[in-house]
């Protein structure tokens, strides 16, 4: 099994020291474009492999794509990070052409491969690799639902007092502050609904500081996320590689389902050695069916930018 990282700045080392910890793979490749620096985070890495015990190999590459060869999974984290007060929609431009670049140069090596993909913004990057490419929609995966929702179990742990392990709950629509929507409806404690023991005010709470999780990092550390997006990313690979058939939140290409077409929007689905397998088609009431409406209105206003470049 071998992986690829794409991007070897915060998110994208992080995704691959993930994968490489729990040996999702015998080969890991890490490229980037800047000289040296992937090979300079692969040597890094492999030298904790005797202190952490792990066999996966770790092979650094400056933009040297015949090393990615044979892939099964791309992880795609290139582009610019969003900055303190910049929106997603202000990244379309940049990282438009480094992905679509990207996905480009990898499918002359693995035509095969799964493309996950966490660069921003991601509702948009993921449609492009998906009209790009031409791949069929299910080898195309964007990972922002997976960040969101366990950005939302976290802020649920910290009202709860619970564990995040014993939560389960979604967010859907886009992966963005005003796009994503945090289902507490849905969202249970052991089977429980968490409603049954959250007020009105902390359950509105709750959602509003999920919905503004990337940016309150932002804010704080002065650049994007790395270590949640990171996990997130590796917790896709491992499904996938492993055909473990997890249910996640990820932005896929719609056909009909929740009511949209021509788009790609958080849904949950099923992980496995595929790629995503099946949309889990949650019924949804009438204020949140509005609401995932409002996040797909957003999303194509974004998509349509593609169309000026």
């Amino acid at each position: 099994m071998k992986v690829t990282v794409v991007g070897a700045g915060a998110v994208g080392a992080t995704c691959a020291d993930n994968i490489a910890r729990k040996e999702l793979c015998t080969e890991l490749v890490l490229l980037d474009i800047k000289e040296g620096f992937a090979e300079g985070k692969a040597q890094d890495m492999m030298q904790t492999a005797a202190l952490l015990g792990f066999d996966t190999k770790i092979t650094g590459s400056t933009n040297d794509y015949s090393k990615t060869a044979g892939s099964d999974v791309v992880v795609i984290t290139s582009g610019l990070p969003r900055k303190p007060g910049m929106t997603r929609e202000e990244l379309i431009g940049t990282n438009a052409g480094i992905v679509k670049g990207v996905c480009e140069n990898i499918l002359k090596y693995s035509p095969n491969a799964i493309i996950i993909v966490i660069s921003n913004p991601m509702d948009t990057m993921t449609y492009l690799a998906l009209t790009a490419t031409g791949l069929p929609k299910n080898r195309i995966i964007g990972m922002g639902g997976t960040l969101d929702s366990s950005r939302f179990k976290y802020q649920l742990s910290q009202h709860l007092n619970c564990s995040p392990a014993d939560l389960n709950a979604l967010v859907v629509g886009g992966h963005g502050d005003t796009t994503m929507i945090p289902l507490i409806r849905y969202a249970t404690w052991n089977s429980a609904p968490v409603t049954d023991f959250l007020s009105v005010e902390q359950q509105q709470q709750i959602v509003n500081d999920t919905m503004v999780g990337g940016a309150t990092l932002t804010k704080l550390i002065g650049t994007s996320a790395w270590y949640a997006p990171g996990a997130a990313g590796a917790a896709l690979v491992e499904s996938i590689v492993r055909d473990e058939k997890k249910l996640f939140t990820c932005c896929v290409s719609l056909e009909g389902e929740y009511g949209q077409n021509d788009i790609c929007l958080g849904v949950p689905v099923t992980i496995g050695k595929n790629g995503w397998e099946k949309i889990i088609d949650l019924k949804l009431n009438e204020e949140e069916q509005a609401a995932f409406n409002k996040s797909a209105d957003a999303v194509r206003s974004m998509n349509d930018v593609l169309k000026t470049l």
